[in-house]
């Protein structure tokens, strides 16, 4: 019999991942503050819970993908938190960007109750949600995760048991280093060159196939000259994660310069008004300091 499946937080990216276990054939009992996600995706064929209890009552697997540590904290351990309706021997994944610290917590006041735990964090942002080829870099017990693993395969095309608890939300923070630095130095050349005047798509296409080239450059330019900052990856999302690389990076005495020089864009975009855009928008941090846009050549100021 397929095991029954719970999804608590239905936004951004929990709410296509959801689709995608529904389509896999998976019955969902889903909740989210937010009533109108719940009904769309009930409208789906899922069932509404009226709480995170509720949720951990019907369910032999539970999926969290929330905003911070505050609130997984919340919808675990507290009052009427999964761990107060979940059977022993149920499995909570939790795929939100947390501190490492806070998810080993979690895990050991949850084993307590006889609830497994997985820290299961994902790269790839809302198209590989919508489409189901996520990287999901998990930690917890081995036999755990084989269990579970059919399951992760109906979101992402990656998955990968990098070690224990706090060990997938770990892999996170390193790879937010690496997305969002590599987003703020596209930027810097993308403003040095339209302040040259140069055509920024022949650019592009110059550099690409090159050793410039990454995932991160052909996903986020063509938006940026397109002027789109829709969020795939919120600003004020990608800020309280390198928030929490800075605080694990401090608390195990690794400095991390240019981590600390990019939580201050995000403030300064955060400040400037831009906190629900796309982090492809750190480039407008540049724009503003160079007093230039970067847009196609027939647009180009």
């Amino acid at each position: 019999m397929k095991k029954t499946i719970g999804f608590i937080g239905l936004g951004i990216m929990g709410k296509p991942m959801s689709l995608n276990l529904m389509k896999a054939g998976y019955q969902l009992t889903v909740y989210d503050i937010n009533k109108e996600a719940v009904q769309k995706l009930v409208a789906s064929g899922a069932a509404a819970a009226a709480s995170p209890k509720e949720v951990g009552e019907n369910s032999d697997i539970i999926f969290t993908m929330l905003p911070n540590s505050g609130h997984v904290k919340e919808v675990v351990l507290g009052e009427n938190g999964i761990v107060t309706g979940a059977k022993a021997g149920a499995v909570i994944i939790d795929m939100s960007s947390i501190s490492p610290v806070v998810s080993k917590e979690i895990a050991k006041e949850a084993a307590k109750k006889g609830i497994e735990m997985l820290d299961a964090p994902v790269s790839g942002g809302e198209p590989k949600a919508i489409d189901g080829t996520l990287a999901i870099m998990a930690g917890g017990k081995e036999e755990i995760f084989e269990n579970v693993k059919d399951v992760l395969f109906c979101m992402g095309k990656d998955v990968t048991l990098v070690g224990e608890n706090g060990c997938g939300t770990t892999a996170k923070l390193a790879n937010q280093i690496i997305v969002n630095l590599n987003i703020a130095a596209m930027s810097e050349a993308l403003v040095l060159a339209a302040k040259a005047g140069i055509d920024i798509q022949k650019m592009y296409q110059a550099i690409r196939g090159g050793l410039a080239g990454s995932a991160v450059l052909d996903a986020k330019v063509p938006l940026i000259l397109e002027r789109n900052f829709v969020a795939g990856g919120r600003i004020d999302i990608n800020l309280k994660d390198i928030a929490n690389v800075m605080e694990t990076a401090h608390e195990i005495g690794v400095p991390l310069p240019l981590s600390s020089q990019l939580l201050e864009i995000f403030h300064a975009l955060k400040v400037d008004g831009k906190a629900s855009h796309d982090h492809g928008g750190i480039v407008q941090y540049y724009e503003k300091l160079a007093n230039v846009e970067v847009k196609r050549a027939e647009v180009q100021r």
